[in-house]
């Protein structure tokens, strides 16, 4: 996929903090325009001081329709189009299954899944028209690893990998591309001030999901990735001749990805005389 001649147009969820704001910051050192967006706009202002022309801070709340609707118009009206979305909103939550709040849950899978839907859905009409465009949805490992105590958020970013699996397949013949991308553990606030969790306790499940609630979390400040790094390979995939459909970010992640791989496929042929036992028989 070929990004629209310099300077191109990002559209980037959640740039408050994190990969987001880091992302951001990013394509405006590249030098390309950015709509940077938060729930609260003032939380991404700073991004436009010195440039105002390049730069366009809105208030977006992925789950609003009417706030989706109008910031990919205003994008549009200030710079003409859209070559990139990056779904980046999101927060983390913790709960063991059984322990989860309906409501937290509804509205973890609102941001994370419906919310990305409703951005895809909202730029992809005017991607259509110009037969070009690329499409970012930022995952994560947990996917493969589905550690307890995070059940609820690795399902909805599972959601939507296998949305874009299928999105991917629907767009590539019209010129636009979709990558996934699953990072490790990166030095963000994701396991601070962004991770929620279910007020419900449950005291058989504290030597299992209990130790990765909050209070018990000792990763925050200790990851090993970089956000600034990441954020470049964001761009390095994205303004590649193929952009990929699944991307993995940081050593961390890629190791675990070949491992749990690995010991998947033990396990399919472990059970292959099962697997193999159930067609009609000739």
């Amino acid at each position: 996929m070929e990004v629209q001649a310099q300077p191109g147009t990002w559209l980037i969820t959640g740039c408050s903090t994190g990969l987001g704001r880091a992302l951001a910051e990013a394509v405006l050192a590249a030098g390309q325009n950015a709509v940077v967006t938060a729930r609260d706009a003032g939380k991404v202002a700073d991004l436009a001081t010195n440039n105002t022309d390049r730069v366009l801070p809105l208030a977006l709340d992925v789950t609003d329709s009417t706030q989706v609707t109008d910031a990919v118009s205003q994008a549009e009206e200030k710079f003409g189009h859209i070559d990139v979305l990056v779904n980046n909103a999101g927060y983390g939550y913790r709960a063991a299954v059984e322990e989860g709040d309906e409501s937290d849950i509804r509205q973890l899978f609102e941001t994370q899944f419906f919310g990305a839907v409703a951005m895809i859905k909202a730029v992809l009409p005017g991607m259509r028209a110009r037969r070009s465009g690329a499409i970012v949805n930022i995952s994560t490992i947990g996917v493969q690893i589905m550690p307890a105590g995070s059940g609820y958020y690795a399902a909805s970013k599972a959601a939507l990998e296998a949305m874009s699996g299928a999105l991917h397949g629907e767009l590539k013949p019209l010129g636009i591309s979709v990558t996934v991308i699953e990072p490790g553990g990166f030095r963000t606030d994701f396991a601070g001030r962004s991770l929620t969790q279910s007020s419900t306790v449950i005291d058989d499940y504290a030597e299992t999901a209990g130790k990765r609630r909050k209070e018990h979390d000792t990763a925050h400040g200790t990851q090993p990735g970089d956000p600034a790094k990441a954020a470049k390979a964001i761009i390095a995939a994205v303004e590649s001749d193929e952009p990929p459909a699944f991307l993995l970010l940081g050593n961390d992640a890629l190791n675990t990805y070949r491992r749990i791989n690995e010991a998947t496929l033990d396990t399919i042929n472990k059970w292959e005389h099962l697997s193999t036992s159930t067609d009609i028989d000739a």
